[in-house]
């Protein structure tokens, strides 16, 4: 079945109707038989309906003409679906009901008066235009009332492929799209996928004998045989991927262009004025153009390596599309990516995979423009996989990005978010083969963690994670709770707090990603119950980790009691950026007034040491802050903390609200059991510019002193640990401590 074939069909009907046209006597002025739908576009499926309509002119009488149509088509044997419409009843029709109006997009001349059909094409398509704007809202609300009822194409166990998201009418629709003159649309990449749907749905009908739009699981094979296909294993795999590749790469273009289309309904003016190019920067080498990530002015794919990973985590970030042609370009041209990876290159991967529903989207750019195959090559093994069990909704490679998804809301959860979303990628990874995939994707998880530069004990972490994935939920529902041996069944294969709280928390990811009965609230109560009685026997109150401190020779400026506010900083290069040490006397609010300065410049802060040096009353405050650039200069810094000291800056009205849209709530706890000498407060919060210098000046309004701190950025998540005293020493009271909580809170804008 070939589009040739489909020509055939199309010319053999119109060949019919205007016979009939003419038996019937219609005439050559103020009446047109036209086709509309599939017929109308040249489409004909073995089965599917003549989609014909008599139109006329006002005032012109068909008298008996339209019987006399019908009748010899009714006894050729042919699928009928007709009507008969004056022009203007037509255009009513189509003011009416978006629906009418694209579906005459499709109109096509098959007999009578061409002059009236033509008038029929010119005027809706003119009418379609101008009313775009109004009517393309409602065609949206539509479109995703229909993909919630019947699902996705690419994932479906028995596949629509007319109605289901990605299927024929979406193709047709972006056709609709392309022609209100407001968007377009990659015509190459949507006019190969259109084809392979319709040559697939002419075999289902075939096959079937009827007309048909849904596959049964048993047409697979014969479906891999008709297409020529070759199918090893005799279940019709290759057949299943040619069809949800097609379905997945029009829902891709689909969103892609819906994407377009809000952005140009939210821009006034006519489509010239809005397709005007303008570069907003959101990280180096990347800018915001038209709702899409592309490249930014000066960047040079060929000598820097990162400029993929920091474009699909800033898309993803920010809820827009990663311009296709970018990534195409980045697949294509861009320096390969050192290994073990650098630092910030783990962290940019970590960040896109902690982006929540962003990701989606992104990832699917990368997937479709090969970009993905630079950064996961291993993905190959589970692109397009079915799951084995009908409980999954979506195919393995999908499922394994909602679960990024799922556990991305939870990495305030967990002291490694960036283990726990690198583990959420590859939990899957071993299936397809025939050893059990928890076993097999131990080694491949482990070699990717090594490759994108975790050290030994996290790659064993996230090995352990992607082995066991499954025990939790296995014994759990398999086992007697109240069974000593249930409990060794976890703790001897999961032998730390920290990977049982990480095993936790992508347990649930897991299971919400699979389907919602996968994670009823019965089957989460077992789960958690066990992993309560898991977490008792491995004895946690896990303290956070102990900050050490070193002594540094107080620079020549400070000795002199009058420099209160002097700070001297001290810059060396990193292989992945700059560590900037900053001495100053110590006195509350500096570690904010150096926060703030640091945010002023833009500097991204990926982990910071702070603590108090030298005898009582002349104290000096040491901050040792490790950045993402390679270019900071010292001066400028200086200028910066100079001018927040004096007032000339107000670094808390340009940070307010620095964590809207994040997301997550942040989460601020006193830690009661960690020291002795200090009050330990624990912050997590979305790593975000402005973040720290809010938690420290909200400490500093209370005059409570920060005598030292551990900071450190885990992909999107900051996790901050503080070690408080009163301004005259010693722990904080209990009242104090709910204070000084209660105001980082505030200040961050949790509830």
């Amino acid at each position: 079945m070939t589009a040739e074939e489909r020509a055939q069909r199309t010319a053999a009907a119109d060949a019919l109707c205007s016979s009939a046209y003419a038996g019937a006597g219609g005439p050559d002025v103020g009446v047109a038989m036209v086709a509309v739908g599939g017929y109308g576009r040249g489409e004909l499926a073995p089965c599917s309906d003549l989609d014909v309509v008599l139109v006329h002119d006002e005032g012109v009488d068909l008298g008996e003409l339209a019987e006399l149509v019908w009748y010899p088509l009714w006894d050729s044997g042919a699928r009928l679906d007709h009507s008969v419409r004056s022009l203007p009843e037509m255009l009513t029709a189509a003011a009416a009901d978006h629906r009418v109006a694209a579906g005459l997009l499709d109109v096509r001349h098959v007999a009578g008066d061409p002059h009236l059909t033509l008038r029929l094409r010119t005027t809706t398509l003119a009418q379609w235009r101008r009313d775009a704007r109004e009517r393309l809202p409602e065609i949206r609300r539509a479109t995703e009332s229909r993909h919630r009822l019947m699902g996705e194409l690419a994932h479906l166990s028995i596949p629509d492929l007319k109605e289901a998201e990605g299927g024929l009418r979406d193709a047709t629709a972006l056709r609709g799209l392309v022609a209100t003159w407001l968007v377009d649309v990659p015509h190459t990449e949507l006019e190969r996928s259109r084809q392979v749907l319709l040559d697939v749905r002419d075999h289902v009908h075939d096959l079937a004998g009827r007309a048909t739009d849904r596959i049964a699981p048993e047409v697979w094979p014969d479906l891999a045989a008709r297409l020529g296909l070759e199918d090893e294993r005799g279940d019709g795999r290759a057949a299943q991927v040619l069809v949800r590749e097609a379905g997945r790469r029009i829902t891709h273009l689909s969103r892609l262009v819906w994407r377009r289309v809000d952005g140009v309904l939210a821009r006034p003016g006519s489509p010239r004025t809005a397709r005007r190019p303008v570069l907003e920067p959101l990280a180096p080498g990347v800018a915001l153009s038209k709702g899409e990530v592309v490249l930014g002015r000066g960047a040079d794919p060929a000598r820097d390596p990162l400029l993929l990973l920091r474009a699909a985590t800033a898309a993803a970030e920010h809820g827009v599309a990663l311009a296709p042609p970018t990534a195409a370009r980045l697949a294509r041209e861009g320096a390969p990516l050192p290994e073990p990876w650098p630092e910030e290159a783990r962290q940019l991967l970590v960040r896109l995979l902690a982006a929540g529903r962003g990701l989606l989207e992104v990832w699917e750019t990368l997937e479709e423009t090969g970009a993905l195959g630079r950064l996961l090559p291993e993905w190959e093994r589970v692109r397009m996989l079915p799951h084995a069990s009908v409980i999954h909704r979506f195919t393995v490679d999908r499922h394994v990005v909602e679960t990024c998804i799922e556990a991305a809301a939870l990495i305030r959860t967990v002291a490694r978010p960036d283990v726990l979303v690198v583990a959420a990628l590859l939990h899957d990874i071993g299936k397809g083969g025939l050893t059990e995939h928890s076993v097999a994707g131990e080694p491949i998880a482990r070699a990717v963690a090594t490759r994108i530069g975790f050290d030994a004990e996290e790659v064993d972490l996230v090995g352990l994670l992607v082995r066991w994935h499954l025990l939790l939920a296995e014994t759990a529902t398999t086992r007697d709770p109240d069974d000593p041996a249930t409990v060794e069944v976890v703790t001897s294969r999961v032998p730390t707090a920290e990977a049982l709280s990480l095993l936790i928390a992508l347990t649930e990811a897991d299971a919400k990603a699979t389907s919602p009965k996968a994670w009823t609230s019965w089957r989460a109560g077992l789960v958690t119950d066990l992993a309560r009685r898991a977490r008792a026997a491995l004895d946690t109150g896990v303290a956070p980790p102990p900050i050490t401190t070193d002594e540094v020779e107080v620079p020549v400026e400070l000795l002199d009691g009058r420099a209160d506010d002097t700070v001297v900083l001290r810059v060396e290069a990193l292989p992945d950026g700059s560590r900037v040490t900053a001495v100053a006397r110590d006195r509350v609010g500096l570690l904010a007034d150096l926060a703030a300065m640091f945010a002023l410049q833009r500097l991204p802060v990926r982990a910071a040491r702070v603590w108090a040096q030298g005898e009582p009353g002349a104290e000096v405050g040491v901050s040792v802050w490790d950045v993402s650039s390679d270019e900071v200069d010292p001066a400028v810094l200086r200028t910066r903390y100079d001018a927040v000291v004096a007032g000339r800056l107000d670094p808390g009205a340009r940070f307010a609200g620095a964590l809207a849209g994040s997301g997550l709530e942040p989460t601020v706890a006193v830690r009661a059991e960690a020291s002795e000498q200090a009050t330990v407060l624990e912050v997590r919060a979305a790593d975000r510019p402005g973040a720290l210098h809010l938690v420290c000046a909200a400490l500093a309004r209370l005059e409570v002193t920060v005598r030292s701190a551990h900071v450190d950025t885990l992909g999107p998540q900051a996790v901050d640990v503080f070690y408080l005293q009163e301004s005259a020493a010693g722990a904080l009271s209990e009242t104090r401590a709910a204070e000084a909580a209660h105001a980082v809170r505030a200040a961050l804008g949790a509830n």
